[in-house]
C-alpha cells in the first residue's frame, strides 16, 4: 500500500525541519509517508552533509546582539560561516538572531565540552562524588560520570535543547542550517550579560 505525498505534508515537514522541500519530500517517499521516520531520514542526510563541510573554513559570519525585554540581559555572539553571501542571508542573519535569543534565556557556560574550563569541571566533579559517597564502590564512577555528562549538557550551548524547539538541541539546529545552506558553520563564541550578576 503506498501513501499519497501531498504539498501540505511536505510543507508540514519543510516547516519542522528546516530542510529543503525536494529533500523533505525524497524524505518522505523514502518513509512512506511517516513523518517521525521522515524527520530522523533528513536528520541522518545533514549530519552527513555537516560532516562533509567540518573541515572546510568558516572564515566569515556575524556578530549580532539580542537584549532581552527590558534590557536586563544582553548577548553578543559569533557565528561564522564560509562566504560573505551566506552571512548576508535571512536565513542566516535569523539563526545568528536565534543563537543569541537562546544564550539569554538558557545561559550557558560555554560554547562545547571543549571549551569549559577545566577548573569548573574539576569542581562539578568533586560535587558529583561527594554526592555519591557512601554507595557501592562498582556504581560510584557510574553516577560522578552521570552526573558530569548531565551538568556538560546542560551547561555546553551545543548539547542544550533549543529553546525555540525542545525537541532539537542547538547542535541539531547548526548541523539543520549547515545542510541547508550547504556551508560549514560554526557558533564561534558568545557573552552574556546580566544586570547585577
Amino acid at each position: 500500500m503506498s501513501v499519497e505525498i501531498n504539498a501540505k505534508m511536505v510543507g508540514e515537514l519543510r516547516e519542522s525541519t528546516g530542510a529543503g522541500l525536494m529533500d523533505c519530500k525524497k524524505a518522505l517517499v523514502e518513509s512512506a509517508g511517516d513523518v517521525d521516520a521522515a524527520v530522523e531520514i533528513l536528520r541522518k542526510k545533514g549530519m552527513a552533509t555537516a560532516a562533509k563541510k567540518a573541515g572546510r573554513e568558516a572564515s566569515d559570519g556575524l556578530v549580532d546582539t539580542y537584549i532581552h525585554l527590558g534590557g536586563k540581559v544582553g548577548v553578543l555572539v559569533e557565528v561564522s560561516c564560509e562566504s560573505d553571501f551566506v552571512a548576508k542571508t535571512d536565513d542566516f542573519k535569523q539563526f545568528v538572531k536565534d543563537i543569541a535569543m537562546h544564550v539569554a534565556a538558557a545561559n550557558p557556560a560555554c560554547v562545547s565540552r571543549d571549551s569549559i574550563d577545566p577548573e569548573v569541571l574539576a569542581a562539578e566533579r568533586k560535587v558529583a562524588e561527594g554526592q555519591a559517597e557512601g554507595k557501592p564502590a562498582a556504581a560510584i564512577e557510574k553516577i560522578v560520570e552521570g552526573k558530569l555528562n548531565k551538568f556538560l549538557s546542560e551547561s555546553c550551548l551545543l548539547e542544550q535543547a533549543f529553546v525555540k524547539n525542545p525537541d532539537l538541541t542547538v547542535q541539531e539546529l547548526l548541523t539543520a542550517m549547515i545542510a541547508k545552506m550547504g556551508e560549514n558553520m560554526q557558533i564561534k563564541r558568545f557573552a552574556r550579560f546580566q544586570v547585577g550578576a
